[in-house]
């Protein structure tokens, strides 16, 4: 009824002043409270002319994100009080530092309380991690030159600037900037954050007009570790003050350590001078670890086990070798493997055979799901089981078929995507409720025979690497 109104109004009295505040209030409806205070606040009404208005933001990336998200809601929601606005037009009014602080704070602020301020807020990501040191990064021929450039650094701030890391997920990178960070910390002002951090704190300072005091944060501290750089890619307006803040920061000395997935020529959308500052320091590149660094990565994450338990945590040499040759892309997926190989130990209070081991890491040794299928499935059941598979798929309910054909259905449901009504249509055209109840029946009688569990990981591990070993 309140639009109805309002149009009415319109048609009779089109000539009236253009008002902007019933414009904002019905922004605050539609678009809701917290876009509105986060953005849409920010407008201010100029000035109408013949067939548009002029409104007025305080910075260009606000101006931008308006015009990308909101624009076509806003200019709908003005027609509805003004019909013969066709088009919105911006313009950037530059608030002072003073009209910022005025606006924000009821007394005013020297220079260090701002500071206080804004270090407060980015106090929580930039807490460096003290189990990730230089002592216990494993080392080999893949990493050694990283480790000692970075060693290096901690012993001359500024020696190579900026140093710039890059290689794979779970490489190592983080942990060496961490390192850093633990080293030089005790002497030093160290920030250590993601550029994904760096971003939102970036987005925020904006959104609160607290522009000046970011920048005083940033381009105020000795040590600058930033980690993931790619993550600003296309965000121009972030990469802009980015590459204020490094020029900053080189001009007074400050050590910067960066660390990508990509050598700095191969970064997507982010500004040639960018990626001209990156390559004009140290650029290592962190390679996959040999089979030489992998075994000694998991004797070292043996050993801390062993240190912070009371008992013995052991794993036999052939699965440190089925392990380390077979888990080679990742050296966070090989601790990954360590810790759940130590987890089932404790579980079960028993180290786990090779077999075992094979089911526990099925995901990581990439036995991937769409690589099993039904028809593998049942013609292992039906082996180990010593039926026939039309016997397992017909009709007759004999129980010493149907364990196996429930069997046989459980482990579908558990290592393949497919849904019910199509296993049901692979085990001749059962319904969809049969499948339930064959799933159901064999997790409840897992709960009283042990056998039948001990069967089932047999059959999981039959499964899986029979599947592998007959890959082509």
């Amino acid at each position: 009824m309140k639009n109805s109104y309002t149009n009415n109004n319109l048609k009779s009295d089109n000539d009236l002043s253009f008002n902007w505040s019933l414009v904002q209030n019905e922004m605050k409806s539609k678009l809701g409270l917290e876009i509105y205070e986060s953005w849409l606040k920010k407008i201010n009404f100029v000035e109408e002319f013949k067939g548009y208005i002029l409104l007025s933001v305080p910075t260009r990336f606000i101006r931008d994100w308006i015009t990308s998200r909101y624009l076509d809601q806003i200019l709908q929601i003005t027609k509805n009080y003004k019909k013969d606005i066709i088009r919105i037009e911006f313009k950037i009014i530059e608030k002072t530092f003073k009209e910022e602080k005025n606006m924000n704070y009821s007394k005013s602020l020297d220079v260090h309380e701002n500071v206080s301020f804004i270090k407060d807020s980015y106090l929580q990501y930039n807490r460096i991690d003290p189990n990730k040191t230089f002592k216990n990064f494993v080392t080999g021929s893949s990493n050694k030159l990283a480790y000692e450039a970075t060693l290096k650094i901690t012993d001359t701030v500024s020696h190579y600037n900026p140093l710039y890391l890059y290689g794979g997920v779970g490489m190592g990178k983080t942990h060496l900037l961490n390192a850093i960070g633990i080293e030089l910390k005790k002497d030093n002002k160290v920030m250590f954050i993601s550029a994904e951090r760096f971003m939102y704190q970036f987005v925020k300072s904006i959104k609160s007009n607290d522009m000046v005091k970011f920048k005083e944060y940033f381009r105020n501290t000795d040590v600058l570790l930033i980690d993931d750089i790619q993550f600003i890619s296309g965000k121009e307006a972030m990469q802009e003050e980015f590459f204020h803040t490094f020029n900053a920061l080189l001009d007074k000395g400050s050590q910067i350590v960066i660390s990508a997935d990509r050598a700095p020529n191969k970064l997507l959308r982010i500004q040639e001078r960018i990626k001209s500052r990156f390559s004009g320091g140290l650029v290592v590149d962190i390679q996959k670890p040999d089979l030489e660094l992998r075994k000694k990565i998991i004797d070292n994450k043996i050993s801390e086990f062993c240190s912070l338990s009371s008992g013995e945590f052991k794993i036999s040499k052939e699965i440190i070798e089925f392990l380390s040759s077979e888990i080679t892309a990742s050296i966070r997926e090989l601790v990954g493997a360590v810790n759940r190989i130590a987890s089932f130990s404790r579980i079960y209070n028993k180290s786990p055979n090779l077999s075992e081991v094979k089911v526990i890491l099925k995901d990581l040794l990439n036995l991937g799901e769409n690589k099993v299928t039904i028809d593998v499935i049942q013609t292992l059941v039906c082996k180990f089981f010593k039926i026939s598979k039309n016997e397992m798929l017909s009709s007759r309910r004999s129980r010493y078929l149907v364990r196996p054909r429930q069997t046989a259905i459980y482990l579908t449901k558990i290592l393949t995507s497919k849904s019910l009504p199509e296993i049901g249509r692979e085990f001749s055209n059962r319904d969809h409720t049969t499948i339930i109840h064959s799933v159901k029946t064999i997790e409840k009688l897992k709960e009283k025979q042990p056998e039948l569990v001990e069967n089932i990981n047999k059959l999981k591990n039959q499964i899986l690497y029979y599947n592998k070993d007959n890959e082509i």
